[in-house]
């Protein structure tokens, strides 16, 4: 027990007489490589790695492995900003859905689930995988156990299905339209 105080006491020490020469280096280094509250963190990050793998620092080329390790963590930072922007510009460039009226979406909502009540649970399973589970083909037709090829048709049977259930929908709420009138029906 006494000598993993004494081993524990030494790592820090080290650690700390690390930090101390080799912080403003690493710091230099990162900020040369980014912006300033970056460069913090990186060096940060740094320093927060060379104490989790204190073993792994070399005792006598210290100052090249925070480098190294620092500019592993600069690239995973600039990887990550990409991947953010290219996110960012995806959502940027979707449509923006506007409603003014909070009861359009529950109305719109309502009308939906309406028409897919309508449907054969296959048919209702197929567009909900593709359209709301955003699945491609060949994922949705594993969930649902079949080939690709029969979930591409039971699809597009589903799409039919679903604008003829529409179409009915929307002919309903018009009504009878006056040449569905007889002349008699026009006339009274």
């Amino acid at each position: 027990m006494a000598s993993e105080d004494h081993e524990v006491t030494d790592d820090r020490a080290y650690f700390e007489a690390l930090y101390r020469e080799h912080y403003p280096a690493v710091l230099r280094f990162a900020a040369r490589r980014t912006d300033p509250q970056s460069a913090r963190d990186i060096t940060a990050e740094t320093f927060l790695a060379a104490w989790r793998r204190l073993d792994s620092v070399p005792r006598t080329k210290e100052l090249a492995w925070l480098y190294t390790t620092a500019r592993n963590m600069l690239i995973h930072e600039h990887r990550a900003k990409a991947r953010r922007s290219r996110l960012d510009d995806r959502l940027r460039a979707q449509p923006a859905i506007q409603h003014n009226d909070p009861a359009d979406v529950v109305v719109d909502r309502l009308h939906a689930q309406r028409l897919l009540e309508a449907l054969p649970d296959k048919d209702r399973e197929a567009l909900q995988l593709v359209e709301w589970e955003h699945l491609d083909i060949s994922t949705a037709a594993k969930v649902v156990g079949c080939s690709a090829a029969t979930f591409r048709v039971r699809l597009h049977r589903a799409r039919r299905r679903l604008l003829a259930v529409a179409e009915q929908a929307r002919q309903a709420a018009a009504g009878p339209s006056v040449r569905d009138l007889t002349a008699e029906e026009a006339l009274s």
